[in-house]
């Protein structure tokens, strides 16, 4: 995708755009988790470092600045694995982090570090079961909308309506998590 592409995608989502969060999920979801999964070497990790960080980008899109979108969804990749890895160490009472996991201190990262990954979980799970369902299948799980009706057996219009909604859900629930 170009640029503008991603641009006019996150001021979509930031519309609250279901269908632009979704073409910018199918476009970057492989390059973040394949981030996440080299680093982590842990695909449930990986999965989590994924929704967390698309989660973040459905809640906040403006958080992205400019620049190349795709190397910059790669570093926050990068760098939330990082901090998984980082908090494993300090779980495991390793006398330090090793060398070649260096911290950068850009704003980004700050912010990132900042949303607590417990109140991402809690807001998922808060969804109602058919949302939630369809959420995970979709984004995490990598299917796209018809493929996901067809999994659960629902028609497809049903399908856009439960995530559009749960989507909905989820920003609020994030929104109030951040100024809460």
């Amino acid at each position: 995708m170009s640029r503008s592409i991603d641009e006019g995608l996150l001021e979509r989502i930031a519309s609250g755009d279901a269908a632009a969060f979704s073409a910018l999920y199918d476009h970057y979801g492989d390059l973040v988790y394949g981030v996440a999964h080299r680093i982590l070497r842990s695909p449930e990790q990986a999965q989590d470092v994924t929704q967390s960080i698309f989660l973040k980008l459905w809640s906040r899109p403006g958080l992205f600045s400019g620049g190349s979108f795709g190397a910059w969804i790669a570093r926050v990749a990068r760098n939330a694995s990082l901090d998984v890895l980082r908090s494993s160490a300090v779980r495991m009472r390793e006398p330090e982090i090793p060398q070649t996991l260096a911290a950068l201190g850009d704003l980004e990262e700050t912010v990132f570090a900042d949303l607590d990954r417990d109140v991402v979980v809690r807001a998922v799970a808060s969804l109602p079961e058919s949302e939630r369902v369809a959420i995970e299948q979709a984004y995490f799980g990598g299917l796209t909308y018809r493929e996901v009706a067809e999994r659960l057996d629902t028609p497809l219009g049903t399908i856009k309506t439960r995530i559009r909604a749960g989507l909905q859900r989820l920003r609020s629930a994030l929104n109030e998590a951040v100024r809460g």
